[in-house]
């Protein structure tokens, strides 16, 4: 009695759930189960994040690298007519057989685990396995004024070491002397050499993607972002030139593996730095002296304007500049929005400062940039 109740309980699965709707629940399934995993063990994340998510991020940047524009803003620009369509498909299939219903609506809990298992087995690695600081072999510690003045005027006398040889408007912004293209092939180049030096992730030739919806999403504050179910490293090109390369830089390092913020801020500024460009390297030690300064200016207003006033003026026009450029885009509703679901994200995997986060670069720039500070 029982195996034939068992029997039809199977047929009725069949019947209701189409097999690679079956297929990816199970996978989905196993995907939480992992995720659990990967939260409590470190040792696990790395094998993980070596292992798989390097051939996924792999796959899914190469699969979609061809694409000339970003295939993720794609079905982000098509998605009220996908809606549009699947209401009515919901429709016509409530008209048939209940199995029907159950066969769609099964099907749309397979796509949602299959993007979930892609986030799991690609991306979620890099959130739980070893912290930078210990890849860097350096220690975080609380940091003082002096050491922030100190990891200030070492970033300025990188600026100055190519300055002359970037284009500033005058009393503006620098020029990038080159096009969006040209700078991808000297990022591809920057983080072959950067994997090489740091050997602590896996390394291939991959495009930025160039949002075309770069105005409306400037409202949001987002210069740019990693889609990993597509594998795109995404920026926004409204922004000054300065800083495109290193924001380019920061998605490329997601797509490589390096998934916290903070992180991927500082591993966007080592790679810069491992360019051969001069304009590259001005942008990743400008912005990372963007994030110091701020911080020498809470801990210590009267360093901050030693720094300030004794760096060349051609910066201070330079973030002049980036200020009033911003202001179209400071104060919206989009802004608050996107910012409050950014810091649920972060602090749902373990960046507990939520969008605070961002300024612990400051802390790996002291500890990497000024290792006798002690």
């Amino acid at each position: 009695m029982k195996k034939i109740e068992f029997k039809k309980i199977r047929e009725k699965i069949k019947d209701y759930c189409p097999l690679p709707a079956r297929i990816l629940i199970l996978i989905g399934l196993a995907a939480g189960i992992v995720n659990l995993i990967l939260i409590n063990s470190v040792a696990f994340s790395d094998f993980l994040s070596d292992h798989v998510s390097y051939i996924i991020r792999l796959i899914l940047a190469k699969l979609t690298n061809w694409f000339p524009m970003s295939f993720a803003e794609l079905l982000l620009m098509l998605s009220p007519l996908i809606l549009a369509l699947l209401i009515v498909l919901i429709f016509k299939i409530s008209e048939k057989e209940v199995r029907y219903s159950w066969r769609f609506a099964f099907s749309m809990i397979a796509v949602g685990c299959f993007a979930y298992s892609v986030f799991v087995f690609g991306f979620a690695p890099g959130y739980y396995g070893t912290v930078l600081t210990d890849k860097l072999e350096v220690k975080r510690e609380k940091v003082s004024a002096e050491q922030l003045y100190e990891t200030a005027l070492f970033l300025v006398g990188q600026c100055d070491e190519v300055s002359d040889e970037v284009d500033f408007s005058y009393g503006s912004s620098s020029v990038m002397p080159y096009s969006l293209d040209e700078m991808n092939g000297r990022l591809n180049d920057a983080y072959a050499k950067a994997a090489e030096k740091y050997g602590f992730f896996h390394n291939f030739r991959s495009d930025v993607k160039y949002v075309v919806m770069s105005e409306w999403m400037s409202y949001t504050h987002i210069t740019g972002v990693y889609t990993f179910f597509t594998g795109e490293a995404n920026i926004n090109v409204v922004f000054p030139d300065y800083t495109l390369p290193y924001t380019a830089a920061h998605e490329l390092s997601h797509q490589r593996g390096i998934s916290r913020e903070e992180e991927a801020n500082f591993m966007a500024y080592l790679v810069c730095m491992e360019s051969d460009d001069p304009y590259i390297r001005y942008s990743g030690a400008f912005n990372l002296l963007e994030y110091v300064l701020n911080a020498l200016y809470s801990a210590d207003a009267s360093l901050y304007s030693e720094i300030w006033y004794g760096m060349d003026i051609r910066y201070r026009y330079e973030m002049r500049a980036y200020n009033e450029f911003f202001e179209k885009y400071r104060e919206n509703v989009a802004a608050d929005v996107s910012e409050a679901v950014n810091d649920h994200y972060l602090e749902s995997h373990g960046q507990t400062e939520g969008t605070r986060s961002y300024g612990l670069v400051v802390d790996l720039a002291v500890a990497y940039l000024l290792p006798d500070k002690e």
